[in-house]
């Protein structure tokens, strides 16, 4: 699994810590002074699959040097309810200040964790692996895609400058006769530099998928909300034409839930994207307890 680059969050946590802080915590700092030491746990109170430790790491950092973070659970691992995930040492107020801030980070991405853990186990037993797409929170998008390589998934591409995806609005423009055209520009993206893949969007198998499939240089066929059946033949369609196992992947999207995943994978495709583990994933719930 591909690691957190911390530094592309650490803008977002200091947004995150100047809005919860502010002048500073007017209530901790009545109670306690810098002298008074303490240990607290990081509790799971739920199933969850963790993640976000270098991101708490990082927290605390800014807010005092002393306080120190102990990883019993490593991202991506598995955590029961009650199960002590990280604990904190140090001073006493500056971990009560960091509270709030801390948790909010790590239930978010373990929640998405979660979430595209359940998606990754209800297509087990088929060749399909779940991707995430770029419906993320605005400022988020490297700790919520990283939140997915947690549970197991997938990145698709991180935004529109690393991936080439032609989407129906593109072809579109093209007109019906779209071959030709769509030849000429899939053949100049091949030459684009540091682009992962070129994508195409097909959303009629008969009238769009079967002159995709002839032309040489696409790597990603995006099969855009498509029946059960209709995916049975685009798999059959590209089998037929280009050879199992051979490119270009055949990829499902579009009104896809944990309900019908795994149907949707049992269809034969490669690759299923799921915009709602990111935008539709729930926080769980994880407590800071004394």
């Amino acid at each position: 699994m591909k690691k957190l680059n911390i530094a592309k969050a650490q803008l977002l946590i200091k947004m995150a810590i100047e809005e919860d802080l502010g002048q500073g915590d007017m209530t901790s700092e009545l109670f306690y002074g810098d002298d008074v030491i303490t240990h607290a746990n990081v509790v799971s109170r739920e199933e969850i699959v963790v993640c976000g430790m270098p991101v708490v790491k990082e927290i605390l950092k800014y807010y005092d040097e002393k306080l120190k973070l102990k990883v019993l659970v490593d991202d991506g691992e598995h955590a029961y309810v009650g199960r002590k995930i990280a604990t904190i040492e140090g001073p006493l107020c500056s971990m009560l200040s960091a509270e709030r801030v801390l948790l909010n980070f790590l239930q978010l991405l373990s929640g998405i964790a979660t979430t595209t853990r359940k998606y990754v186990r209800a297509v087990e037993g088929t060749k399909a692996k779940i991707y995430d797409t770029r419906k993320t929170t605005p400022g988020w998008r490297v700790l919520e895609k990283y939140a997915v390589r947690c549970g197991g998934g997938f990145n698709h591409r991180i935004g529109l400058y690393d991936g080439i995806l032609i989407k129906d609005n593109h072809l579109a423009q093209l007109g019906r006769n779209f071959y030709p055209k769509l030849k000429e520009i899939v053949n100049e993206a091949r030459k684009a530099k540091d682009v992962k893949f070129v994508a195409v969007e097909v959303d009629h198998v008969d009238d769009q998928l079967n002159h995709v499939l002839k032309i040489p240089g696409i790597d990603i066929v995006l099969l855009d909300n498509m029946g059960q059946w209709q995916l049975k033949h685009a798999v059959d369609m590209k089998n037929e034409m280009c050879g199992e196992g051979k490119k270009p992947l055949l990829e499902a999207s579009g009104n896809i839930t944990l309900s019908n995943v795994s149907a949707i994978a049992h269809c034969g495709i490669d690759r299923v994207a799921v915009g709602a583990i990111t935008h539709s994933a729930t926080a769980v719930d994880i407590g800071l307890d004394r």
